[in-house]
């Protein structure tokens, strides 16, 4: 279908109101739910043509997630959907307010191409759960994986209701001209400002989920052992390829030299002596990245690894050290299997740190000493993070995940996720009964000591 004609046939399907019966959304939740089972196979099949996954990071990290967010969804639905009753000032007598959760409309959700698959799949069960029609635009970088959804989808849900655009930069465009009632979208800094400059022109609300350097912090009373292997499985995942992973180690000098020896074993005992010949170890998604992280490599001292194969698209864990605040590997969002370390003396050194720096997505503290904790978390402002683990706060939707600034706006998971597809219409319901008179002209010195009592 055409694409105009496509938006309007999704209007005019949602005018209808056939998407605003919860028992018509539970049953489409339900009916995405058990598709993605039915299919695990070929979409699993999809990440390793795309990423290089192996079927359990696939389940982990992707179709096991998705799962879950609609099972979640599924649950709490109702609950989330409801009026919502709230108190009325006394001015406002005789009357009750209430609030009423109202679809945004026809949404628009732009996805990435590291994690295709859920992060096109987690905010359309949330869109869906809200009530809307969405158009969905898998990342062209993933064509498999892109290919599956359009198939998936088409399978459970007719195009007025739920759609997929495949294509590239001619197709973004053409989307972003559209107005839609809502823009959901998951990538990079660049495309995300430019979805905000095509969104103002329609006054389009939006979320961006974007990404930034997060930093990892590792004090002198951090369990070195345990902050090791945590810090490598958040680094290595997706071959670095992950938006909340961690960026750089900002390691406190004393312990640095402790640290790195069981960092080195942590990444040798996941990934073995030889990780290009791992067949769970994935690839850099394409060409032009593969030698956009080789440059960067070649401008940095290599401590650990660097190890690549062009022909496979693989480059092995590695850490590179010490780097200049200013120099390649630290220019940039990695998005690579590379870890640049640098050393700090002070918890307020750090802090300074990673306050001179555009504010991140995450920001992972491995310490015991709580006043340091407490210290770097009132300090500095990010999206979300963990302590004493990495990328893990992601992975619920019992909390909103999202960025701040050059990060991001707004967040998603659970109820924020049902929240951010949702209008909440304020109304306060006035009873006829009785009908004070001090609103009301001609004004007198009685009206106004009646209104200073009520509004003080």
């Amino acid at each position: 279908m055409e694409l105009s004609a496509l938006m309007e046939a999704q209007r005019n399907y949602y005018r209808t109101g056939a998407t605003r019966s919860l028992a018509f959304r539970e049953l489409m939740l339900d009916s995405l739910y058990r598709k993605i089972r039915e299919m695990e196979p070929t979409i699993h099949a999809a990440l390793q043509a795309d990423l290089g996954k192996s079927a359990f990071e696939s389940y982990m990290c992707e179709t096991g997630l998705t799962l879950s967010e609609i099972s979640y969804m599924k649950t709490h639905l109702r609950d989330f959907a409801a009026k919502k009753r709230v108190r009325t000032p006394i001015a406002q007598f005789p009357s009750r307010s209430y609030v009423l959760k109202e679809p945004y409309g026809c949404v628009l959700i732009m996805s990435p191409w590291n994690y295709p698959f859920m992060l096109t799949l987690e905010p359309l069960a949330d869109a869906i759960a809200a009530g809307n029609t969405v158009i969905l635009k898998p990342s062209a970088y993933s064509p498999a994986t892109s290919a599956v959804i359009k198939k998936l989808i088409a399978a459970v849900f007719p195009e007025e209701y739920v759609a997929v655009i495949e294509g590239g930069r001619a197709e973004n465009q053409s989307l972003l001209e559209q107005k839609f009632d809502y823009i959901f979208f998951t990538g990079g800094t660049a495309v995300g400002k430019l979805v905000l400059q095509k969104a103002a022109e329609h006054f389009t609300p939006v979320t961006l989920e974007m990404g930034g350097k997060s930093p990892c912090i590792v004090d002198e009373t951090a369990n070195l052992k345990v902050a090791a292997k945590r810090i490598a499985f958040g680094k290595y995942l997706n071959c670095g390829q992950t938006c909340v992973a961690p960026d750089y180690l900002l390691i406190q000098d004393s312990v640095k030299d402790r640290f790195l020896p069981l960092f080195y074993d942590a990444i040798r005992e996941m990934y073995g002596e030889n990780p290009l010949q791992n067949p769970d170890y994935g690839r850099i998604v394409n060409r032009r990245h593969f030698d956009r992280i080789s440059e960067i490599l070649n401008g940095e001292t290599i401590l650990f690894g660097g190890e690549a194969n062009p022909e496979t698209l693989q480059i092995a864990p590695t850490v590179v050290g010490p780097v200049s605040p200013d120099g390649p590997a630290m220019g940039q969002e990695l998005f690579a299997p590379i870890l640049p370390v640098l050393t700090y003396h002070t918890t307020e050194e750090a802090v300074s740190f990673v306050q001179s720096r555009p504010k991140p997505l995450a920001l992972y503290i491995f310490s015991t000493d709580r006043g340091h904790i407490r210290y770097v978390q009132e300090n500095v402002s990010y999206g979300g993070g963990c302590v004493n683990d990495t990328i893990i706060h992601l992975a619920t939707s019992q909390m909103g995940f999202g960025g701040v600034g050059m990060s991001g706006m707004g967040s998603y998971h659970g109820k924020y996720g049902f929240d951010t597809f949702t209008h909440e219409k304020s109304i306060v319901d006035k009873g006829n009964w009785l009908d004070l008179p001090m609103r009301y002209q001609k004004y007198t010195p009685w009206k106004e000591k009646l209104l200073r009592m009520f509004l003080k």
